[in-house]
Formats: structure tokens, C-alpha cells, sequence
């Protein structure tokens, strides 16, 4: 095991020990060892050559490897420190330049043995030689995070997404202490947004502000988790961070009384398209029930694809059905995880603006598909009003249809 994770928050500097100290109390386990000065150190007085004391102490066990790990001369000054773990590697170190503390200047790894050995000298010159042993923490098992869209996809460092992209943090395990992971998530924004984590289960838990991003919000998201007990002996297997900014607002309304959606650019209404969506209704298939219509609610475009398959056997109709269809669709744009598209259908273009004809999808001419596809990026808003059926749920992609005072109570904090 690595004693250096993949990314790492700040280190301990030099003369810095009370901020790291203070994250270390917010963001670790209660039960990690404590620092402690050894009780055996050698008195100042005593020893010619120097003394020096370690933190942590000399067979100290579990500690905590972004714990602070230091050699102090206590008597004259440290001439040499070295420090390795129990596979012969050097772990590098920083003195302070009066030659008084000693530290590492990187994270210390899982379940490893470390041997510090100090060299201090007295003002006489004369030497004496110190030596100590600790190990970290073993953990019962580690999880990744990964940062990804509510649907699914990744994240990317740099990338602009929509006003009301929402982020979501999935462990690849089930995490026993919700709160001990959100304690060390965070989302830094420039200007400052209202914003809150609220749990899905065990493993996903969404971030959003309380109203849409402003255009040009800087964003950062961090799950620093490295070195944290999330719950039962499981642990964080490295840091995680990613930095992006939101675009201009991109916001379209689609009105089932009118069959028409209205696409807004910054407040501005740019273009208006007919459509045809879900036609309604439903159909029994080997006992599943399935639904026709566009469900009212707020969207946001998740990805997009030229051309995308769509068949109806993916979500439980069989394409050689009645109502079933295996089809090449051009220009789609999808804003739902049950396969909602805004879409090129040519064959609808005389019921669209005025006649509900598709699955679900919302259907456009061609001209329109293309512009709307070219126009959309990630996390652009859709709107969708006055339809029937059951109103959209958040497992669709419904983040923004739950209202802000029940989407805090999925805070762990």
C-alpha cells in the first residue's frame, strides 16, 4: 500500500499545527490514537548531546496517518532526522531552519510501520541518537468516491455545465456513518451559493444549490475522505476534487396545453419549437404496468448522443408488441434515466403542436432537434408542465422537482 495517496489536502507547514490539528478533530475518526508526547523522553539536563522527544509516541498503534508526525529537540538541535516505513522506503521530511522540529512532508499510508531516527547535537558539538517506532491504522476495507451528474456520467475538471447541474458523490460502498462522509464534503462556489448535500442511500448522496446557479459560478467540489472512518473500520481511499463552471442560463418550458416549448437563453426567450410528447396512458406487460406520458416536473439535460438507439425492450416492452418499436433516432437529448429525450422525429411533425403521439419523448422537426442538441449542455433546465400522469420522481432525474425544505431533511448533518 502506497504510504502517498493520489491527491491530498494541504500538508502540515511548518509552524501551521493548529489549522491541521483542528481538521484532523473535524475530520477523523474519534477513536484514532491521540498524539502524544513520549513519558520516557530523556531530560534536557541529563543528556549531553541533546534529547528529543517523538510524536506520536514510541509504540504507539492505529494512528492516524494525517495525524501529526514530529521529532522536537528538546535539548540543543536536531542535527539529522530519518524516517521509513516497513518496506525500507525514506519518507522525505522538512527541518525548521533553527533546527528544533522535524516533520514529514507527506501523508503517511494505511496500515504501515514507521521508524524514526533522530541525531541531535548540544552546543558542545557532541551527538546523541534517538530512535522510535509507530504504526497507522489498518482499515477493514477502503472506498473510492467518484463525482458524477444524476445521470451518471463524470464530472470533468474545467467543464461548464447548466445552471442546475447537481452533483453527486458515489461511494462504491455502503457507507455505515452518513455523517462522518459528509463531514468531509464540501462545495466551495465564487460568488457564495446556498447549497446542500442530501443522501439517495447508502452510497449517493446529491448536492444542489437552493436556487439555479448564476451564470459564471465557479465551483468546486471536494470529498476529502482520505484517513476517515466512515463508519464499522471502513475507510476513505483517497481524496477527491473537481473544479468547473456554470454557463448562461439555459431554461425551456414545455407546456402540454400549448404543445409548444419555449427555450429561454439568460431570460431571453431565443426559440420557439411545437412538439408532440407522451401520449398517455398505459399498458400491462407480463404483469408490469407501463406509463405513456411525459411526467410534469423539472429536468435537466443529463447527455446527448447522434444518433442514439431507442427500443422499447429496455424498460419492459417487448419491440415485437403491439406498442413496441426498435428505432435510429437523430439528434436526442435525454433528461431522464428512464430514457426521456428531446428528439428528431420526422413522422410526428403533423401532430406536433398540436396532438400528444410519442412513448414519452418529446418530439421536434428536424431543424429544431439539431438547434436544441447544438444550443444544450449538461445540466441545462427542462421544463415540463401540464401533463398527466405522476409527476416526475427524483430516481428520473427530479432533484430540482423536490421543494428546498425536504430536500435539507436529506442532510446527515
Amino acid at each position: 500500500m502506497a504510504d502517498i495517496p493520489i491527491s491530498r489536502r494541504g500538508l502540515l507547514a511548518l509552524g501551521g499545527g493548529t489549522a491541521v490539528a483542528a481538521f484532523v478533530a473535524a475530520c477523523s475518526p474519534e477513536n484514532a490514537a491521540a498524539p502524544r508526547l513520549s513519558s520516557s523522553a530523556p531530560s534536557a539536563a541529563a543528556v549531553p548531546g541533546g534529547a528529543v522527544t517523538f510524536t506520536p509516541a514510541q509504540g504507539t498503534t492505529g494512528f492516524d496517518p494525517l495525524g501529526p508526525v514530529m521529532v522536537t529537540a528538546t535539548a540543543g538541535t536536531l542535527a539529522e532526522v530519518t524516517m521509513t516505513n516497513d518496506q525500507g522506503r525514506v519518507i522525505a521530511g522538512i527541518m525548521t531552519p533553527d533546527g528544533l522540529t522535524w516533520k514529514p512532508d507527506t501523508p503517511l499510508g494505511y496500515d504501515r510501520t514507521y521508524q524514526l531516527a533522530a541525531t541531535s547535537r548540544d552546543e558542545q558539538g557532541r551527538e546523541n541518537q534517538f530512535t522510535s517506532t509507530f504504526s497507522t491504522v489498518t482499515p477493514d476495507n477502503l472506498t473510492a468516491a467518484s463525482l458524477v451528474s444524476t445521470g451518471g456520467g463524470a464530472l470533468s475538471e474545467g467543464a461548464t455545465y447548466g445552471v442546475g447541474i447537481v452533483a453527486v458523490i458515489r461511494f462504491d460502498e455502503p457507507i455505515p456513518d452518513r455523517a462522518a462522509a459528509q463531514r468531509c464534503l464540501s462545495v466551495q462556489t465564487e460568488p457564495a451559493v446556498e447549497g446542500q448535500w442530501s443522501w439517495v442511500d447508502d452510497q449517493n448522496v446529491h448536492y444542489r444549490p437552493r436556487e439555479y446557479y448564476p451564470p459564471g459560478t465557479a465551483v468546486t467540489v471536494r470529498a476529502d475522505i482520505y484517513g476517515v472512518d466512515v463508519g464499522n473500520g471502513l475507510y476513505g481511499q483517497e481524496d477527491l476534487a473537481r473544479s468547473f463552471v456554470i454557463g448562461d442560463s439555459h431554461v425551456s418550458i414545455a407546456d402540454d396545453n400549448t404543445k409548444q416549448i419555449e427555450v429561454y437563453d439568460n431570460g431571453q426567450l431565443v426559440r420557439t419549437m411545437p412538439t408532440s410528447m407522451g401520449r398517455g396512458g398505459t399498458e400491462t406487460v407480463n404483469g408490469r404496468t407501463i406509463h405513456f406520458w411525459t411526467q410534469r416536473g423539472t429536468y435537466t439535460v443529463l447527455d446527448k448522443a447522434n444518433p442514439v438507439i431507442m427500443d422499447s425492450s429496455t424498460y419492459g416492452l417487448p419491440v415485437n408488441s403491439r406498442l413496441g418499436y426498435r428505432q435510429t433516432i437523430s439528434y436526442a437529448t435525454r433528461i431522464s434515466n428512464d430514457g426521456i429525450y428531446l428528439h428528431q422525429l420526422e413522422s410526428s411533425i403533423p401532430q406536433q403542436g398540436n396532438t400528444n403521439v410519442s412513448a414519452g419523448c418529446l418530439n421536434l422537426n428536424p431543424d429544431n432537434a439539431q438547434w436544441f442538441y447544438n444550443f444544450s449542455i449538461p445540466g441545462d433546465i427542462v421544463e415540463v408542465r401540464n401533463t398527466g400522469g405522476e409527476p416526475l420522481a427524483q430516481w428520473q432525474n427530479g432533484d430540482w422537482s423536490i421543494p428546498w425544505e425536504t430536500w435539507v431533511q436529506g442532510s446527515a448533518l
